[in-house]
């Protein structure tokens, strides 16, 4: 028997309907023997994909991807709730919350995994028609390998399997592996000829199981190419956000590293659409830096959102982390990221803990009553999994245990001067504590407790001889009308706000290490003998300050930095992180001033009159407030500014270059010319040019629309009339559009 009827013998067997099929039965007669049908059908099929292959017609391929898109893409109606389900608890697990999954985003989902679904199936499809190597297949033996491919679900690294693929299966198609392909019908091609083969997969080629085979080949391959990862040698290679999401997939096709950025069109595209995308290749047998690593999955381009390796369960190879830990120090939020991850982590653990009816450790629950600190997730809000878990737990047989006392030295509730004999005695108070005269516990005997699970609040005293604070607040400490701080000893840990506004001076102040919230010392006008903590988690108001001497800064405030005071930058150094706004609205010169690399919300430098030795982030997220300059001599704009850009004394743009990007609104209503005024590519909100005369040298924007310009109304009948003279790139773009259509009108006026 030739090896076309043994192929032929195989398909029978494994396909016994087939020649029963509309599909098949199109091409043949009733009377046809089932051999004859299969060798039709064939044909058939070989003539049609030579006619699209040949003429390369865009309407014969689509026509073509269709028929396998009915065949073997998923159908809306056939996705699992359990794959909503899954989506849910992903974002639960990242401290998301219990997010719902309306009908709206369902439906984007469903687009989504078809799209991924059909996309993937087309790089078989074209590579089945257009591919060099797969012409020396016959149609029969692409046939096995396409009907194969309808078995393989997601790939394991670790178990070396394919997923069972079925009308359920959700996750796109695999990538096209020309070699894992050729040689899985070269066994298959060996084993017809001579009935011989690996014996470890015989019983796989007796059947003709290509998911077995295709696996095997696989395992081939890897094991070919672990002498590749022995070298950690290669580089890091940046894409950025909105880049061609293609170029970064397609070098991850091959490798198996089990990220979904290789896997279907949307996941690459969404991740790049919300931020950078690093990955470190190394070295390939050809010495080419090929072989992916590591990723670092960015939200917008200064904060981490993930970090993969490719060890079992994307873990980082012990012999990258060194690569891994240099990369990290270019961001600033390294070591909050490295937190996020155990504390998301370890959270999954309790809660799964408690769900199965398992005892906690005493590590685990000072964890979960955030004892040491507060548990951080990449949710906007705290996990609600936290409540959840303490709602069914006994709260004062846990705090016994952590603290290793009796259930009568806890109290609950809130205290003020009418129920304060209940903290007597105590060792941990759950709840607030309000006292607003020091004659509400003098003479009364008592003590504060070592541990306040909430605030607490002094407001009105005004001394603090006497005054034996806990070691530890959870919440904030109010202590604002406190306007000297001898006799003053401060808890360790602050978890909220520490509010000292009536300090005037540091003598003898000794802060905690960490306050989690705001720190107000707004009247502190010399920072002689200031101590600030290492880190301060949200604002830190030190808006009293004249000057600069002596102040050290922690390395990162998450929050808002108020320097307003300060009129000279004389011995400023600054963090390396401003999480909010950076607010230094009294310097009148920017001699001697470093700012931050990155600030993740507004900067003030409203009264600067000169950009002389300015050096701005190279990304402000929020405003940048420069409107006191009156010259863009020696101005140097960030690439990217997240809100708005004001530069509202500004009489002429002589020497000004905007950055490519503002998302909201630019102030230059003072400018009289447009002339020399080149305006980003991208403006999100208004442009106010309120002062210019004339709409000569103005070139807006290609898709501005005309509503967010506020000038004189001549200058908007000006472009109005002459469109082609003031939008970028028009003659190209528009030339041939009719002024008069609603697509012209939609796209720059409303």
């Amino acid at each position: 028997m030739d090896e076309r009827n043994m192929w032929i013998d195989i398909i029978t067997k494994l396909y016994k309907d087939l020649h029963t099929s509309d599909r098949v039965m199109h091409s043949s007669k009733e009377s046809d023997k089932k051999r004859d049908r299969i060798l039709n059908y064939f044909e058939r099929l070989e003539r049609v994909h030579q006619k699209v292959a040949q003429s390369k017609n865009p309407e014969d391929l689509k026509r073509l991807k269709n028929f396998y898109h009915n065949l073997y893409v998923i159908k809306p109606e056939d996705i699992p709730d359990s794959y909503f389900e899954h989506e849910k608890q992903i974002m639960r697990e990242r401290g998301y919350g219990n997010i719902e999954i309306t009908s709206e985003r369902k439906e984007i989902l469903v687009k989504q995994i078809i799209e991924d679904q059909e996309e993937s199936l087309d790089r078989w499809i074209e590579y089945f028609l257009f591919d060099e190597e797969s012409k020396s297949y016959e149609m029969w033996e692409k046939y096995w390998v396409f009907q194969g491919l309808q078995q393989l679900g997601k790939f394991n690294k670790e178990t070396g399997k394919f997923s069972k693929r079925d009308k359920h299966t959700v996750y796109p198609f695999p990538p096209v592996e020309r070699e894992a392909i050729f040689t899985t019908l070269k066994l298959m091609e060996d084993y017809i000829k001579d009935r011989k083969g690996d014996a470890e997969i015989r019983s796989a080629l007796g059947s003709g199981n290509f998911k077995t085979l295709y696996e095997y080949s696989i395992k081939m391959i890897m094991h070919k190419g672990e002498k590749k990862h022995s070298s950690t040698e290669g580089k890091w290679v940046k894409y950025e956000q909105g880049s061609d999401y293609n170029i970064l997939r397609d070098s991850l096709q091959g490798y198996y590293t089990g990220w979904c950025t290789a896997a279907g069109e949307n996941f690459a595209k969404g991740q790049l659409e919300n931020g950078d995308f690093y990955v470190y290749y190394s070295l390939d047998e050809n010495g080419e830096a090929k072989i992916p690593r590591i990723a670092i999955r960015m939200d917008g381009h200064d904060t981490i959102g993930e970090i993969r390796g490719i060890a079992e369960n994307q873990n980082m190879e012990a012999e990258m982390m060194p690569i891994l830990d240099k990369k990290l120090e270019e961001f600033p939020d390294r070591d909050k990221y490295k937190k996020k991850e155990y504390d998301m982590q370890l959270l999954t653990t309790i809660d799964n803990k408690v769900q199965k009816g398992f005892e906690l450790t005493k590590e685990e629950l000072r964890f979960l009553y955030e004892i040491d600190g507060k548990i951080e997730g990449f949710g906007y809000d705290k996990d609600p999994r936290i409540e959840e878990i303490k709602s069914k737990r006994d709260l004062v047989q846990d705090l016994s245990f952590i603290f290793g006392c009796g259930k009568d030295d806890i109290s609950i509730g809130d205290i003020n001067a009418s129920n304060i004999s209940k903290l007597k005695d105590k060792v941990v108070h759950c709840g607030n504590i309000r006292l607003t005269s020091f004659s509400d516990f003098k003479g009364k005997g008592l003590k504060l407790p070592q541990i306040v699970r909430g605030s607490l609040e002094l407001g009105d005293f005004i001394i603090a001889l006497g005054l034996d604070l806990p070691q530890a607040i959870e919440d904030y400490l109010d202590l604002d009308d406190l306007i000297s701080a001898e006799g003053l000893e401060l808890p360790q840990i602050v978890g909220g706000n520490l509010i000292l506004w009536g300090l005037t001076s540091a003598e003898g102040l000794k802060l905690p290490q960490t306050v989690g919230g705001n720190l107000i010392l707004r009247s502190l006008t010399s920072a002689e003998g200031l101590k600030l903590p290492q880190t301060v988690g949200e604002d830190l108001n030190l808006g009293g300050l004249t000057n600069a001497k002596g102040l050290e800064l922690p390395q990162t405030v998450e929050g808002t930095l108020d320097l307003s005071g300060l009129t000279s930058a004389e011995g400023l150094k600054l963090p390396q992180t401003v999480g909010e706004d950076l607010n230094l609205s009294g310097l009148t010169s920017a001699e001697g001033l470093e700012l931050p690399q990155t600030v993740g919300g507004d900067l003030i430098l409203r009264n600067l009159t000169s950009a002389e030795g300015l050096k701005l982030p190279q990304i402000v997220e929020g405003t940048l407030d420069l409107s006191g300059l009156t010259s863009a001599e020696g101005l140097e704009l960030p690439q990217t500014v997240g809100d708005s850009l004001d530069l509202d004394r500004l009489t002429s743009a002589e020497g000004l270059k905007l950055p490519q990007t503002v998302e909201s609104d630019i102030y230059l209503y003072n400018l009289t010319s447009a002339e020399g005024l080149e305006l980003p590519q991208t403006i999100g909100g208004d442009l106010d040019l309120r002062g210019l005369t004339s709409a000569e040298g103005l070139v807006l924007p290609e898709n501005f629309l005309l509503d967010a310009l506020i000038a004189p109304y001549n200058i908007i009948k000006e472009i109005e009339n002459y469109p082609e003279k003031h939008y970028r790139n028009y003659m190209q773009n528009d030339k041939k559009e009719d002024k008069n259509s609603s697509e012209f009108t939609g796209r720059h006026f409303r």
